[in-house]
């Protein structure tokens, strides 16, 4: 089984460190492939940022479809471009914050979510409601960290997130704790120790998501909305998805 997992932004150090905590937690025989978009934003920290990455998740799907992928797992909490990912193939495509918000329903009632800054907090509460999954969600709390921090000032973002996750824990009457970004990857067991409730991260809630779907034989509908698009022509810097037809 060969999962890609997309980094949307294009630090090569975050990419590593999520691709290193998706083989961690990947079953035998599941190879991931963790790539990031060739141009965009260094991070994801808004709306806009947010649709700039989402050409490049697309190009990335696309190339994954030329190796012949079985699953795709976007990983930002903002699940940019997921729907648009969607059509272009039949295989499952996950958004890790779609991932994280199904796995902390299945262990508990209520969850909160930490996360990087105030506004994609609230990024974050539109998913929730986009999702279905804001009446489980007491809380989407930020550190008010730069995404950077997690790879420039790792220990200072740690006890912040720890900080978060403790308050969330004594003020939220919660059972679980979604981590909001995908730079958070690799912090899972040192934040599950200190605050001493579940944590769900996305990245590896994506990978046992993907692997379930895989091994089920579920992939993407292709009737309705996420049908292939329409070949078509395309102009200027994006002439190149003109006549666009994937993999059938």
């Amino acid at each position: 089984m060969q999962l890609r997992l997309i980094n949307p932004n294009t630090t090569a150090g975050m990419t590593a460190t999520i691709g290193e905590a998706a083989t961690r937690i990947a079953a035998p025989g599941t190879r991931i492939i963790a790539t990031q978009p060739d141009a965009g934003p260094v991070s994801i920290e808004s709306h806009f940022d947010e649709a700039v990455a989402a050409v490049g998740v697309q190009e990335e799907v696309l190339a994954g479809e030329r190796e012949g992928t079985d699953a795709y797992i976007i990983a930002c909490f903002g699940d940019p471009g997921l729907l648009a990912a969607r059509e272009l193939t039949r295989a499952p495509v996950i958004g890790i914050a779609e991932a994280a918000f199904h796995m902390a329903s299945l262990i508990s009632t209520r969850f909160s979510v930490v996360t990087t800054l105030g506004r994609t907090a609230i990024i974050a509460e539109h998913l929730l409601a986009q999702y279905g999954f804001a009446h489980h969600c007491r809380r989407v709390r930020a550190a008010e960290i730069p995404v950077l921090d997690l790879e420039e000032d790792g220990d200072a973002a740690l006890v912040r997130i720890i900080d978060e996750g403790r308050r969330a824990r004594d003020e939220d009457g919660i059972g679980a704790i979604v981590l909001g970004c995908g730079g958070m990857a690799d912090l899972t067991e040192e934040i599950t120790e200190a605050v001493g409730l579940p944590v769900v991260e996305g990245v590896t809630a994506a990978v046992k998501l993907a692997e379930a779907l895989v091994g089920l034989g579920l992939g993407t509908s292709k009737h309705g909305d996420l049908a292939f698009p329409r070949p078509k022509a395309f102009t200027g810097r994006f002439e190149h998805f003109s006549g666009l037809m994937p993999r059938q």
